[in-house]
């Protein structure tokens, strides 16, 4: 296996496409670290894959949480070799003028500490362990990094904030680690709102999203989280990836290529080819 020995650090891997990625990464040979508020989770996980992964419990916005992740990872493991700040909150496309004037301060606070402020801490709390380890960054981005309507003002501007940190980071960090960004689009998760809006419980997964995307993606359906984790380890596959940093992909089911009239061009082309 191309990751056998490598060691991945994830925030937000107790659920949804974090916990797909810890499977993953686990399936390709790595070792794993999860930061995550859910203990519950977090147990299980290290009830399922046992010495592979440590789990931490702690916030995403909280600097000695981050530390103490990098800390356990190491002393686990012996070495970070890939981050991938993952944790997020959506905001449920909530529109500018149905955001409550007394609640923008602080949703924008929530919204932003855990979407941008999160990756921050992760990369600095992690930053000796990767330039030692010569090794990368996976941003988890959103098709709200790059179009609209994949939420509403805050969340859209909190994964365009996250594409301009890949780059950046990839500035700063280069020569010794690569920093790039994974654009993943709809997921039935349970990915959760912010608590100031009232949105705390909240599950994406109460969302049809794949009855509202089949007809708006290329590709014609929704993926699930297990298929974005590809993209992932690719980026933390070595061998494969070496000239990929500042890479922002976009991995969305198609997003950028829907057509004016029809998301698909190509609903014709088995009868055209005569192919059942």
């Amino acid at each position: 296996m191309k990751l056998k020995e490598e060691v991945i650090l994830i925030t937000g891997g107790a659920s949804g496409l974090g916990h797909a990625l810890v499977e993953r990464f686990v399936a390709e040979g790595a070792k794993v670290a999860v930061l995550d508020k859910c203990a519950d989770r977090l147990q299980q996980l290290e009830s399922d894959h046992g010495e592979d992964v440590v789990c931490i419990v702690g916030d995403v916005r909280s600097m000695e949480d981050q530390k103490l992740a990098a800390s356990r990872c190491i002393a686990k493991f012996g070495r970070i070799d890939t981050l991938i700040p993952n944790a997020a909150i959506w905001d449920y496309n909530t529109a500018l003028v149905d955001l409550p004037e007394d609640s923008i301060d602080k949703a924008f606070d929530e919204v932003f500490q855990i979407n941008v402020k999160g990756y921050i801490l992760a990369v600095k709390a992690c930053l000796p362990a990767l330039v030692a380890s010569r090794g990368s960054v996976i941003c988890t981005i959103s098709n709200a990094g790059f179009y609209p309507n994949g939420g509403g003002p805050l969340y859209t501007a909190t994964k365009h904030a996250v594409v301009g940190l890949v780059r950046e980071l990839a500035f700063e960090l280069a020569p010794y680690v690569r920093v790039n960004g994974v654009g993943v689009g709809g997921i039935n998760t349970d990915l959760r709102g912010p608590c100031s809006l009232g949105m705390s419980e909240q599950s994406i997964s109460n969302v049809p999203l794949a009855e509202l995307l089949q007809d708006v993606l290329p590709i014609g359906r929704l993926p699930d989280a297990e298929e974005y984790t590809g993209a992932y380890v690719f980026f933390a596959t070595r061998g494969d990836s070496a000239p990929a940093t500042g890479a922002l992909l976009n991995y969305d089911g198609g997003m950028g290529v829907r057509g004016l009239f029809s998301a698909v061009g190509g609903k014709d082309l088995l009868e055209k080819l005569n192919i059942d």
